[in-house]
């Protein structure tokens, strides 16, 4: 009998290891959007380690490519008009805006830009501060560091890949090359099982799938058209359906959880909506506002 239960303890652990999902299927997912974009600039290091002190399981974010092939943490894969500005402190114009592109630039040339102290216009309480655009690697690193300190857990990653076709090689490298590296990077940093890919470019699902099967994928949602039909356009299931928030009801919970899908819904800003969410029975939710949660 003791045999026969190391037997199966050794069974579930090794299969365990070939599929992690991010987080367990189990686990409420608080996902801190941006890192946490109510409180601070957003995609920036502050803001994903106030994430890390307000509980969340997750930190949810973007990814761009520099010139010199390295991740860059942006929503935008250009300088954001609203939030950055030059060394010289003034503000990016929108005319120069999407001229300022990543993919040409290097790493160290957009850690000159600020994209923290002007604020962000839709978030008036956003702390200011003086900070810049991270490569996945310094931020994935910080936050290792981090959780050493607090002697907790490393969280979760969900990591939007944003293309566009009209985008390939004029704002972002191909589509494969794109996720290349980044599967190239969470395997050098060693976070591959604790890491979602998210996109709402079914290509770029496409490619992650055909490249590596057992990474988990987050498909993006903001249409109003039906599941079966979103659906449609991949020739797998995802492990995650992520639509906008307002699209959800407990229809559209069963038909994930019937399908064998987690469904987490984006952004969750209010706390009343949040209870309601939670009540539908989804997975998980994406938040600008991680000290909302309802404790």
């Amino acid at each position: 009998m003791k045999k026969t239960i190391i037997l199966a303890l050794i069974i579930c652990t090794t299969a365990c290891q070939r599929h992690k999902p991010a987080p367990s299927s189990t686990l409420f997912d608080w996902q801190g959007h941006r890192g946490a974009r109510g409180l601070l600039p957003e995609n920036t290091i502050p803001a994903f380690l106030k994430a890390l002190d307000l509980g969340v399981t997750t930190l949810e974010l973007d990814l761009a490519v520099s010139k010199d092939s390295q991740l860059i943490v942006s929503h935008e894969p250009w300088l954001n008009a609203d939030i950055c500005q030059n060394a010289d402190n003034t503000p990016v114009s929108k005319d120069e805006a999407e001229k300022r592109l990543l993919w040409h630039m290097s790493a160290e040339e957009i850690h000159k830009y600020d994209c923290g102290s002007r604020g962000n216009p839709r978030f008036p309480s956003q702390q200011r501060m003086r900070v810049f655009k991270p490569t996945l690697t310094e931020m994935v690193e910080a936050v290792k560091t981090y959780c050493r300190q607090k002697n907790r857990a490393l969280p979760y990653f969900n990591m939007e890949i944003k293309t566009q076709p009209e985008w390939d090689n004029k704002r972002t490298p191909s589509v494969k090359a794109f996720v290349q590296l980044v599967l190239k990077t969470l395997k050098r940093l060693k976070i591959e099982g604790k890491t979602c890919i998210q996109s709402f470019d079914t290509r770029a699902l496409e490619a992650v799938h055909q490249l590596n099967k057992q990474m988990v994928t987050a498909y993006l949602v903001e249409n109003t058209g039906n599941i079966n039909s979103n659906l449609a356009k991949l020739s797998f299931t995802p492990h995650i359906y992520s639509p906008h928030y307002v699209l959800v009801d407990k229809k559209l919970v069963d038909v994930c959880h019937s399908q064998k899908m987690r469904i987490l819904p984006w952004t969750v800003n209010e706390v009343e909506d949040m209870k309601k969410l939670v009540a539908l029975g989804v997975d998980g939710l994406i938040t600008d506002y991680p000290n909302r949660i309802p404790r």
